[in-house]
């Protein structure tokens, strides 16, 4: 495709490491740009063009009043997973703007979340020609059961940085 971007270009930086060590750089990286996403516990399993798998663990600082992670801290993850993958892809020139966030919540998750949001090539094809435009990223979340106890839709835009 393009030229890489800097979010790609420091992701390719730390491809050589172990899988385990290449995880805790790019979530540094990561979270050192979009604090929140750290605050919030946000793991990085995997950032790749065209794919990112995320993971938050049910702990207590995302908790809700039941011990299973907060709607927020869910919403979070499918957000910080599908900005990753789009952000791998746009270019330096443009930003990525969070446009529509939807969020069924299905059923109580049991454990730990992972997050998997791909964006497929003509999806990579369109940011890189088309000035500005929005589409749905793919996103599935599951929990330690295999389950999906959210349902997502996050409509992700991308503009010109400076108008």
């Amino acid at each position: 495709m393009a030229q890489a971007n800097s979010l790609a270009r420091a992701v390719s930086r730390v491809a050589g490491f172990p899988p385990s060590v290449r995880s805790l750089l790019i979530t540094f990286m990561f979270t050192s740009q979009v604090r929140f996403a750290g605050t919030g516990g946000i793991k990085f399993v995997e950032l790749e063009e065209g794919r990112a798998v995320l993971t938050i663990r049910n702990q207590r600082k995302v908790q809700n009043h039941i011990r299973g992670i907060h709607a927020a801290a869910m919403a979070l993850l499918a957000e910080t997973a599908t900005g990753a993958v789009l952000g791998m892809t746009i270019p330096d020139t443009h930003i990525p703007l969070l446009k529509t966030m939807h969020v069924d919540y299905v059923r109580r998750a049991r454990g730990g979340l992972r997050a998997e949001a791909m964006l497929p090539a003509e999806m990579r094809q369109r940011v890189l020609s088309e000035d500005k435009g929005d589409f749905a990223v793919p996103i599935r979340v599951t929990d330690e059961e295999g389950q999906e106890p959210i349902k997502c839709q996050m409509v992700w835009a991308w503009v010109p940085r400076k108008r």
